[in-house]
């Protein structure tokens, strides 16, 4: 008897190892006509062609049930087990494995970043001689300004430079490298007690928000639009601080700005997330790590700006 492998709803006759195939179902292979009887009437014999084939006295027709859990066959059914649905979505974006394996590169590229940061200000804090000659060249900051400035604007324009690999480190590392500069070149004009307080109170503080962020049930990717708002409105007030300077001044405008980037943290922390209503690609590693680097050091600078009197 020949074994056939038919598809679900076909029918055949035991001994005649030829399937009886319903309208739309493509002539068996070794079936040399390429007729297909219409649905109802028997198929001709294997090998002949043309209408005409009756089935043998009592020869049942047996209908193949379709695949599924009722079956016991198929990938729905008990055979391959409880977990083929959750084996399938094992390359989604949205699978927790993937997310943690994204959450955990953003972080590890964080504190490399945050590392360079510190380890350059104490250099500028406790080497006398470096911190003599970057106050002689004022220049450099200026470049190292407009370089964080162009490496920014191609991350956040360019999908093939923050993505592509290793362009994307090394656009990374050079705005990092820039951006310590010009920190530690700040910092310096501060009494190093005052730097280490204000570094201390913003990892506690970015410590807690990034906590906060895991653990809450409140949805802050949804707020994007009163953060730009708020955004606009901090900038333009920063402006009439530049222009009547005094410390009460610059008291209220580090406090709005520490509280500002403490919720821009807990924005760029859920966007990384995956249960929540916008999120973040895991192709974006790059670019979620210099959102939350850059809240972190905006945040040690207004609360520098706070606790710190400058040094002329």
């Amino acid at each position: 008897m020949t074994t056939w492998q038919s598809t679900p709803g076909t029918a055949f006759y035991p001994g005649q190892g030829f399937p009886q195939q319903n309208p739309g179902y493509p002539p068996q292979e070794g079936h040399n006509s390429g007729y297909r009887p219409p649905y109802g009437e028997n198929p001709p014999p294997y090998g002949e062609s043309g209408p005409g084939f009756v089935p043998p006295p009592g020869a049942m027709p047996f209908v193949q049930p379709p695949l599924g859990p009722e079956s016991g066959v198929g990938p729905n059914s008990a055979m391959y087990g409880s977990n083929y649905t959750e084996d399938s979505k094992r390359f989604n974006f949205d699978d927790r494995s993937i997310r943690n394996g994204f959450i955990r590169k953003v972080y590890s590229i964080l504190i490399c970043q945050l590392l360079i940061t510190v380890s350059m200000i104490s250099v500028f804090l406790y080497h006398r001689p470096t911190k003599l000659w970057v106050m002689h060249h004022p220049e450099i900051f200026w470049i190292c300004f407009v370089a964080t400035i162009v490496i920014i604007i191609c991350l956040a324009c360019c999908e093939d430079v923050r993505r592509k690999s290793p362009i994307n480190f090394i656009f990374l590392f050079i705005f990092t490298l820039a951006e310590s500069f010009m920190l530690a070149t700040a910092a310096s004009r501060f009494d190093s007690q005052e730097v280490l307080l204000a570094v201390g109170i913003t990892a506690a503080v970015c410590l807690g928000l990034t906590l906060f962020a895991f653990q809450t049930k409140y949805d802050f990717t949804g707020c994007h639009s009163y953060l730009f708002v708020a955004m606009l409105v901090f900038l333009l007030f920063g402006i009439i601080a530049m222009i009547w300077q005094g410390r009460i001044m610059t008291l209220v405008y580090s406090s709005i700005g520490a509280l500002l980037f403490s919720f821009y943290l807990v924005y760029d922390t859920q966007m990384m997330m995956n249960n929540h209503k916008y999120k973040i690609s895991p192709e974006e590693y790059i670019f979620a790590a210099l959102n939350i680097y850059i809240d972190v050091i905006n945040i040690f600078i207004h609360i520098l700006s706070i606790i710190g009197h400058e040094n002329n």
